[in-house]
């Protein structure tokens, strides 16, 4: 019985230290995203003169973050191939309602100037709450986001994993979030949310011509 005994509060013992153990590391992971989200500059909706709500982007007239995310077909895609072109990075997900009545805009706009020199990078946020690991929650996401391109007839590149890049764009508290980039790469405009067609066409007008 003794033996037993020892062996058991050993067991208990090691299932313990372990359970710690990816507490501990849950925990440091927890901080220090919130650390980095912190120490971010976050995006944000202020009031303009006329009394209504501006979307407001510290990344303005500055250059659109690094970044390079799989396509559909698996393909590494980087920001940086598409200098020289204006760009729309459209971040979304096949949830969002708002998206689905943009999506179709986003298809006829980006036919209309692709001859200028326009391409619009859609950004999928569809696993912002998946764990790395989880290669079943990041198939389904996929497979959705594969759907929605399909049924949309969307032209324009897809790219997945967007949350990963969600804090050098200031944080994505709404969907659609959209930045408009010019030739030489930098952000001359950004919005929030379902706002117009002739809107989203006025922030390609200007990317096109800065």
């Amino acid at each position: 019985m003794r033996r037993n005994t020892v062996v058991l509060i050993a067991v208990l013992f090691i299932l313990t230290v372990f359970a710690w153990a990816g507490w501990a590391n849950w925990e440091y992971r927890r901080q220090e995203s919130e650390r980095l989200h912190a120490d971010a500059a976050r995006a944000e909706l202020v009031p303009s003169a006329t009394g209504t709500l501006q979307f407001h982007t510290p990344l303005m007239d500055k250059a659109a973050p690094a970044f390079a995310l799989d396509d559909l077909s698996g393909k590494k895609v980087s920001l940086a191939s598409y200098r020289g072109k204006a760009l729309l990075i459209n971040f979304w997900a096949t949830w969002c309602g708002p998206c689905q009545v943009e999506t179709p805009w986003l298809v006829e706009l980006r036919n209309k100037y692709a001859s200028q020199g326009f391409e619009v990078l859609g950004v999928d946020t569809e696993g912002d709450d998946l764990e790395p690991n989880d290669k079943a929650g990041w198939a389904k996401a996929e497979t959705n986001a594969s759907k929605f391109v399909t049924e949309m007839k969307v032209p324009y590149p897809v790219l997945l994993d967007g949350d990963s890049i969600s804090r050098e764009y200031g944080g994505l508290d709404d969907l659609p979030t959209s930045f408009f980039v010019d030739r030489n790469g930098k952000v001359v405009a950004a919005q929030v949310g379902l706002t117009s067609e002739s809107d989203i066409e006025g922030n390609i007008e200007k990317a096109l011509t800065q």
